[in-house]
C-alpha cells in the first residue's frame, strides 16, 4: 500500500474518531480542520494512482464530511440566482 492510500485510511480513521467525540460547535471546527488536511490527502492520492482512485478517495471524504458538502451546494445555489445577465 503507497504512502497516499495509507494517509487517507488515517485521515478516514481520525475523521470517525472525531466524530464520535462530543462537541459544543456540532463538529465544525472538526470538519474544517478535516478539510484543510483532506485536500492535499486527495491530491496525492491523485498524483500517485490517477484520477479515478482520487476521485473514489473524494467521494468518500465527501460522504464523511456531508454536511459542510450540502451547506456549500446551498450556497453556491443560492448564488447562481442572483446573477444577472447582460440583458437585464
Amino acid at each position: 500500500m503507497s504512502l497516499s492510500l495509507i494517509l487517507a485510511c488515517f485521515w478516514f480513521v481520525v475523521a470517525n474518531v472525531l466524530a464520535m467525540t462530543p462537541s459544543k460547535d456540532f463538529h465544525w471546527r472538526s470538519a474544517y480542520l478535516l478539510i484543510v488536511v483532506g485536500i492535499p490527502i486527495v491530491g496525492f492520492v491523485t498524483a500517485q494512482h490517477g484520477p479515478w482512485l482520487g476521485l473514489l478517495v473524494l467521494a468518500g471524504g465527501c460522504s464523511v464530511l456531508r454536511w459542510p458538502v450540502i451547506y456549500f451546494a446551498r450556497w453556491l445555489r443560492r448564488g447562481a440566482g442572483r446573477v444577472k445577465g447582460p440583458a437585464e
